[in-house]
Formats: C-alpha cells, structure tokens, sequence
C-alpha cells in the first residue's frame, strides 16, 4: 500500500470512528432527554400502584371533580367548534387588514401565564368588571360559578383548534373545491362533503388537544372560577386541594389526569396514523 492509499485510510478510519461517536453521543442525550421526561410520570404512576392512594383517597370528590372536568370540558369543546371553525376558516381563506392582529390575539391565550388570563376574565365578567353590570341587570352570574369554569377552559383551549383548523383548511386543494362548484354544487355542500373531510385530520388533532387543554386547565379557573367543591373544583383544581393535607390524595386525581392525557395523545396519534393511510 502506497503513503497516499494509506493516509487515505486512515482519513477514513478517523471519520468513520468520529461518526460512530457522535452517533454514540447523541443516542446517549437523547435517552437521558426521555428519562428525565418519563420519570416523573413513572415516578407518579408507581406512587399510585405501589401505595396506598388509590385505596385511601374518598372516591366521592374524585369522582364529583372527574365528572365536572368532563362535562365542563365537552361544552368548552363545543363552544370552541361553534366559534372557533368560522374564524379558522376566514384566517385560512381572506386576506383582509388587521389579519396579523388577529392571529395574534388568537395565538395569545397560549402564551398567556394561566393566572393572567383568569385574572383578565374576571376584569370582564366579574360582578365589577367590563360587562358585569350588564350581565347582573340581567340576572346573569358568571364569576365563581360553573359558567365560569367553562368560560375559562373556553379561552385557554379555542387557540390550539383555532390554529389546527386553520392549518387543515389551508392544506384543501382549492382546485377541488373550484371544481365542485362549476359541477353545480352548492357552498355548503362543498364544504360539508370536500374540504370538512379534507381537513379532518388537522381538524380531529385540534379538537383533541384543546380538549386536553381544557382539560387540565388550572390557573385561570382557580382565578376567575374559584376552587368550590362540587360546583367549580375540578380534578386539576383537586389535585392542589388534596396536597394541602396530604400526597395519597392528590396523586390519585393527579393519576386519574396522567390516564386522561395518555387517551389524549393515543387519540392524536391514531388520527395522524388514519391521515397517512
């Protein structure tokens, strides 16, 4: 072997060995990124088996907070489809002034601290807020009632549809929608039958993490909603409540939350897998 061929070798040894450590180092950070991610819930979950949690805990407030969540959460969601589709489709279809204002006020509840927005419902629709006097000549009470809890879960959850709707609309080929309609077919059917279906998969995925999100919302319901057993705690709510007098207690509605958030990532994992088949 000539000095060149050899040097040359040896250049590719080196780069070979020097690939095979990144590599190396990389897998190692990215394992030690899962664990510190994984352990806590693990940590959570092992808690909850191996203790006394599950045995101990009253399961009459849990299940008042789960069922609360629940509900409260679903009429959220409804609320966040009724108005957040329309406003998704004009930020995905217009172009109009003001346009970037709007996506920033739709974005900002997410980068929000969540004791921010709650103090920011009540600056509205608390008895002394914006419309307050309004809403009491009315007879209508909001702050610190159950319509609070859903007002809140409402505002924290409509960004993460909003902009999942958005995405889905913009992804409709509009030679589709074009082409139905030089058939005959009307709007409303072009929309029912091609560009909702089109969209779907965007639109499932948004649907479920703003449930998710409304869900576990925490600190604008404990500021605009209170934390009142049976009418306005809810399992995120009973969590903190619990670890006042003691852990038993507040891991096994914190584990009943961990359960809810795994159905909810399987749930976004399945619509993406039935979106590529």
């Amino acid at each position: 072997m000539t000095a060149s061929a050899s040097a040359h070798h040896e250049d590719r040894v080196r780069v070979t060995e020097g690939g095979r450590a990144a590599r190396l180092t990389v897998a190692g950070v990215a394992l030690l990124a899962l664990v510190l991610l994984a352990l806590p819930v693990l940590a959570l979950l092992g808690r909850a088996l191996t203790g006394d949690a599950l045995r101990t805990t009253p399961t009459g407030p849990l299940l008042d907070a789960l069922i609360l969540s629940l509900w409260t959460s679903l009429v959220a969601i409804v609320l966040v489809i009724v108005l957040g589709s329309p406003l998704a489709w004009i930020l995905a279809r217009r172009t109009f002034r003001g346009k970037a204002l709007a996506e920033t006020v739709v974005d900002l509840p997410i980068v929000l601290p969540p004791s921010v927005a709650g103090l920011a419902l009540l600056l509205v629709y608390g008895r002394r807020g914006l419309l307050g006097g309004a809403l009491e000549v009315a007879g209508i009470s909001i702050a610190f009632t159950t319509i609070a809890v859903i007002v809140a879960q409402t505002f924290v959850a409509a960004p993460f549809y909003i902009r999942a709707a958005r995405t889905g609309f913009l992804g409709v080929e509009r030679e589709l929608e074009e082409a139905a309609a030089v058939d005959g077919a009307r709007p409303r059917h072009i929309i029912a039958h091609i560009t909702v279906p089109l969209a779907a998969p965007a639109i499932g995925a948004g649907l479920v993490l703003a449930w998710a999100r409304a869900l576990g919302e925490f600190g604008a319901t404990i500021m605009f909603a209170g934390n009142i057993a049976g009418r306005t705690q809810t399992l995120p709510l009973l969590v903190y409540s619990e670890f006042q007098g003691g852990v038993d207690a507040a891991v096994a509605a914190a584990c009943v939350l961990v359960v809810a958030a795994i159905g909810v990532l399987v749930a976004v994992r399945l619509t993406h897998w039935r979106a590529m088949l």
